[in-house]
């Protein structure tokens, strides 16, 4: 049964009882070896073949997982009915599931076919989408070149965001604070409108730094200021999945879930940033302590 289990997880088709099938490559190939090591060392017979598929045959289609993605694409739908201002969180939270579903499905997806892509796509739109209600007036990516600036141009400066921090505001502007402008000061808009013309606006429409081509705004501060370090580097993956969706880090829901508890819990914006800055502080030490 253990072997059996095993097996099944790995996306092997049944051709008959005890008799599996996996595309030839060397991980299937170690795999099944493996279990067949495990079988004769009980007292079983197992046996591993190498083959190569005649043109035309069907084995392909003993791989098809276009039912499967079509059920995800079914329920990623029941889910966007309930989308709604009281429901985002709980909306974002079931979708996080969805993305670990399609992730887990996509790597027993030997043929991929259009219902993946598929899934892929509203997936994305439907993280985009919960992200809007919970965090209204987020912004469009521009297509503008991103410079490289001085941090000394950028010292003891008034930056300005959106109140009712969410990921990427959170993130970015724990990112100013300990790595672009250490004395930075900070200004919660009630609407992106209220930017005072000194101020550095951040992650709304017309912001000076804000979302560009695919980068969220964690990410844009990032190149602008030429921070490299790989720990990060890692952050800014994490903060692009919770912001836009995408590849799915394997912390990401862990860490949704604390930054919506801080968020729930606090509602004044100072005390939701000092908080949150113990959070992204305690992730960049301990990814940077292990590279």
């Amino acid at each position: 049964m253990r072997s059996w289990r095993s097996i099944k997880a790995w996306g092997a088709a049944s051709l008959r009882d005890g008799v599996y099938l996996l595309p030839a490559n060397p991980d299937h190939v170690e795999k099944f070896e493996e279990i067949a090591s495990n079988v004769r060392e009980t007292g079983g017979v197992a046996h591993v073949l190498l083959t190569d598929c005649p043109e035309g045959d069907d084995f392909p289609a003993l791989f098809d997982r276009s039912q499967d993605f079509e059920e995800l694409l079914s329920e990623i739908t029941k889910l966007r009915r309930r989308l709604s201002l009281e429901s985002a969180m709980e909306v974002m939270k079931e979708t996080r599931k969805l993305r670990k579903r399609s992730s887990q499905l996509a790597n027993i997806d030997f043929f991929p076919g259009a219902a993946r892509d598929r899934v892929d796509r509203e997936l994305q739109e439907l993280e985009i989408d919960s992200n809007r209600v919970l965090s209204p007036n987020e912004p469009r990516a521009t297509s503008t070149s991103i410079q490289l600036l001085k941090h000394a141009d950028f010292q003891g400066r008034v930056w300005a965001t959106r109140r009712r921090l969410w990921v990427d505001r959170l993130a970015s502007a724990w990112l100013i604070q300990r790595f672009i402008d250490s004395k930075a000061r900070f200004l919660w808009l009630d609407s992106p409108n209220d930017c005072p013309d000194e101020a550095l606006g951040f992650d709304f429409d017309g912001a000076t730094f804000t979302h560009v081509g695919e980068k969220v705004t964690f990410e844009t501060l990032m190149e602008s200021f030429d921070l490299r370090q790989a720990a990060l580097q890692w952050i800014g993956g994490l903060v692009h999945y919770l912001d836009v969706g995408g590849y799915q880090p394997a912390e990401a829901s862990g860490i949704e879930c604390v930054l919506m508890g801080l968020r729930e819990t606090y509602h004044n914006d100072d005390e939701l940033l000092q908080a949150a800055n113990q959070v992204f502080d305690s992730l960049y030490i301990t990814y940077k302590k292990e590279k």
